[in-house]
């Protein structure tokens, strides 16, 4: 999942994803300076993960955020982050003794 999320184009695909809803990969690769394959690719990479899914709608495929998974990410994210706050309060204690 994170690994997934560990590539800038995929980020940026997220980001997309989030602020405009589902996007066909015409409307995903507009802007981008890749082409229509490597979008794809990146995005069965995310698929894979759990993060986006796939559907026909006539000739294009629309892809859209799995927000179940996202979440999962987030609270992994903030489990991270409270353990670093934690660390980083008792090195400060350690130091300033």
């Amino acid at each position: 999942m994170f690994a997934a999320l560990g590539d800038d184009t995929r980020l940026r695909l997220v980001s997309r994803l989030s602020g405009e809803g589902p996007l066909s990969i015409s409307k995903l690769t507009a802007g981008f300076p890749i082409t229509r394959q490597a979008v794809t690719k990146h995005l069965r990479v995310m698929e894979r993960a759990g993060l986006v899914r796939g559907t026909i709608r006539g000739r294009e495929s629309v892809w859209q955020l799995d927000q179940t998974r996202l979440a999962d990410v987030r609270q992994h994210l903030q489990m991270i982050s409270a353990r670093w706050d934690e660390t980083l309060g008792r090195l400060k204690a350690l130091v300033e003794r």
